[in-house]
């Protein structure tokens, strides 16, 4: 019972919400300051195509100037055109309309995408930044095991000198010190391994950036705020509207035409110049007879029903996405327990030893083995959080609650 309520204790103090830890740390502000002006970039883009195909009904005036100069019979002539057309659709069976609404869900698809790159990336420095604490919990939990093997080498070694031991159990001691000192070497290429690869994205010294604390979500909050569901519904949107403006493109459409021309010639056959200008308006109506008509806008009907499947996939991967990681962060809980209860356990063989070493029958060896076993268990239980904490970063990766 003790245990059970220091775990939800501890539990409590460590689950400090995601939202407010970005008021205070911004996400962007763990990646450098490069990679935030190449995703504004991005940004950028995404906002000058959409204005682009929002306005690609407009039609362009048409500008042409030409000059000649000839001289057929002998005597030089000159010749100059100019004309400004217009050739303005007012009418294309829905197809504008269609095609500012696809704009705006193209817009929208395309900002959830680059959204999606960038919370990886950020995902992806503050797990190298757990990592790399956690490497450093594992470095003390590893000098401290270390301390232990060297302690328990001290005592074989006295017990071979006093004749209590064979060469064996002290060469088995050996052995285990150096394994544990070789395993210390590896850690610390491995953090060393996780701080290049967070330098690769961040501007921030590891050493001094805050680490997050994540809440637990459920599976509502998880999948009503996911940004890769939120992509593939306007993916639904953008799919439904191109599909609406692939049809419109074969149904009839009325253009409003104008022009105004302007010519000028010096002629060998007429004394000075010759100049005129005139202009022309009027309707044009049309309608395109494709033999590929039904294959295309057949084409887009699909993709867009496609979408709508395939969102239902997406949530059934999410859904197993966060019952597995559920899972885990639960056997990391028992593993939490289980260090709790090794730690109570450790501290009261530490207080028993600790009052037979006062009255003579026990070393300081067992006293300081015992007390860097209760250290050991006291890190175990960080470390296993960050564990949890890794496994819960996986879901505020696509999670972003707006509101």
């Amino acid at each position: 019972m003790k245990v059970s309520s220091l775990l939800i204790a501890l539990s409590l103090l460590c689950s400090v919400a995601f939202a407010a830890d970005e008021k205070d740390q911004p996400l962007d502000s763990y990646i450098s300051k490069n990679k935030n002006e190449q995703f504004k970039y991005d940004y950028d883009k995404v906002e000058a195509d959409s204005s682009k195909l929002r306005d690609s009904w407009i039609a362009p005036l048409n500008l042409q100037y030409s000059y000649s100069k000839s001289n057929p019979y002998g005597s030089e002539q000159t010749s100059q055109n100019a004309a400004i057309k217009m050739d303005q659709p007012i009418f294309q069976s829905g197809g504008i309309y269609y095609g500012i609404k696809f704009a705006e869900a193209s817009k929208i698809y395309a900002n959830y995408s680059v959204e999606v790159a960038k919370r990886k990336l950020v995902k992806d420095a503050i797990s190298l930044l757990m990592q790399i604490k956690q490497m450093d919990l594992k470095i003390e939990k590893q000098n401290l095991q270390i301390k232990n093997s060297e302690i328990s080498l001290e005592q074989k070694k006295e017990q071979y000198l006093n004749g209590q031991l064979d060469s064996g159990f002290l060469d088995n001691a050996i052995i285990e010190r150096n394994v544990v000192i070789q395993a210390l070497y590896d850690i610390e290429t491995n953090k060393e391994r996780l701080i290049s690869k967070f330098n690769a994205l961040s501007d921030m010294s590891y050493e001094e950036a805050k680490v997050p604390h994540l809440e637990i979500l459920n599976e509502e909050q998880f999948l009503e705020y996911n940004i890769v569901l939120h992509m593939s519904e306007s993916d639904i949107e953008k799919t439904k509207n191109n599909k609406d403006v692939t049809t419109a493109k074969y149904l009839p459409s009325i253009s409003i035409t104008s022009g105004y021309n302007w010519s000028k010639s010096d002629s060998v056959f007429k004394f000075g110049a010759n100049e005129r200008d005139y202009y022309d308006y009027g309707i044009r109506a049309s309608m395109p007879l494709d033999i590929n008509t039904y294959r295309d806008i057949e084409s887009s009907r699909i993709d867009y029903l496609k979408s709508k499947l395939v969102i239902q996939d997406r949530k059934r991967e999410l859904s197993a996405l966060f019952e597995q990681v559920m899972q885990n962060i639960n056997n990391f809980e028992k593993k939490k327990l289980l260090s709790i209860e090794n730690r109570e356990l450790y501290e009261k063989l530490l207080s028993e030893t600790q009052d037979m070493f006062r009255a003579g029958y026990k070393t300081s060896y067992d006293v300081d083995l015992l007390a860097n076993s209760v250290s050991i268990q006291i890190l175990d239980l960080s470390i296993f959080e960050i564990d949890k904490q890794l496994e819960l970063l996986t879901l505020y990766e696509m999670y972003k609650n707006e509101i």
